[in-house]
């Protein structure tokens, strides 16, 4: 049986190469994707709230009934991927050899139930999302084998390394900023891997593009990004926006100071926290109640929304800011190092050599 690349993790902390089996022959709409490269999400890494203990080094399956999940066996790493198809299923209908294509954080749904039928595949009972599912699949390796249905064609006018951190950075942006109308006032929290994505869709859509952030360090790469306003927070706490927030996207993993952020809130705004945190989220009830704020979780996007954010972010040229590394035992350890860190600039991007 023919085998592949892929890295794992170890206990150490650090990737381990290693091999995988694939079957000789592609079975029912399974597609065999040459991988070219991997986005680096925050989720990987050994102090990823989503997946203690220790999401790196094994994999850890989440059950509805379960309130803390529980390790099992090793898993391959990385699901923000891009490559080339290289062979199909005999009931693939939609791809062939040398399309281009990528895949998120979800892979596979049961197609039935009132979730998959109602377009939010995401959140089937029987979903397969990354760290529940396909363990010996991931973007962390040479080749991956997906269902034809969840993979997602490149557009012409993005690079493999520039889709890649679209795949669950830009998807998971997006989604929050799906139903936004021209000229809303949104408001994003922090400046990272996500936030500078979210900043530059909510501009494109339309939206006046308020951020907030610690300092005012990152202000002038904010407003060439396309926000509106740029607020410095770090010890105010009487917060001055130019019109209040219609939608705030959270893309810190630290909560903000609610007290300060609430009454910046419009009446019936949302608030979608969109990073992974651990603990809760304790926001101050009464606000919520006498402004009619929701807090609205997400998780990642439906597959319409996500091959319409890899069409938009083509069509209007949103592209992240990228560090390449080597996908190699050295370059995977040195980004998740630097992601660990703090030090990556926006996001990194594991390159096939």
């Amino acid at each position: 049986m023919p085998s592949f690349t892929v890295f794992k993790g170890q206990d150490n902390g650090q990737p381990k190469k290693t091999t995988t089996s694939q079957p000789d022959q592609l079975v029912r709409d399974k597609v065999l994707v040459r991988v070219t490269a991997s986005g680096l999400c925050g989720t990987v890494l050994p102090r990823s709230t989503l997946c203690q203990p220790q999401f790196t080094h094994s994999v850890l399956s989440y059950c509805p009934e379960l309130t803390k999940p529980q390790r099992t066996r090793d898993m391959v790493l990385g699901h923000e991927g891009c490559g080339v198809v290289e062979d199909v299923g005999p009931d693939c209908k939609h791809l062939k050899k040398g399309d281009r294509v990528g895949w998120g954080f979800s892979t596979d749904s049961c197609g039935y139930c009132d979730e998959c039928l109602e377009g939010y595949e995401q959140f089937c009972v029987d979903r397969g999302i990354y760290g529940q599912a396909n363990f010996d699949q991931g973007s962390f390796a040479s080749h991956a084998i997906w269902r034809e249905g969840f993979l997602h064609r490149t557009p012409d006018g993005l690079s493999d390394a520039e889709a890649a951190p679209l795949q669950c950075g830009g998807a998971t942006t997006f989604a929050a900023l799906y139903d936004a109308q021209h000229g809303e006032t949104v408001g994003v929290v922090g400046m990272g891997g996500l936030g500078h994505l979210a900043i530059q869709f909510a501009a494109k859509l339309g939206c006046r593009v308020v951020v907030l952030s610690g300092t005012d360090r990152k202000k002038e790469e904010a407003l060439r990004l396309g926000a509106t306003d740029f607020v410095a927070t770090k010890g105010v706490k009487d917060l001055k926006v130019s019109r209040p927030l219609q939608r705030l996207l959270v893309t810190t993993s630290a909560q903000p100071d609610w007290d300060a952020i609430l009454p910046v809130m419009a009446p019936r705004s949302t608030i979608y926290p969109l990073s992974v945190s651990s603990g809760h989220l304790e926001v101050p009830y009464m606000p919520l109640v006498f402004q009619g704020i929701a807090v609205q979780g997400s998780l990642v996007a439906s597959r319409i929304q996500h091959r319409k954010m890899l069409d938009f972010a083509a069509a209007h040229g949103i592209k992240p800011i990228i560090e390449k590394f080597p996908m190699t035992e050295e370059g995977i350890g040195q980004a998740m190092q630097r992601l660990e860190e703090g030090k990556v600039y926006y996001r990194a991007v594991l390159m096939v050599e």
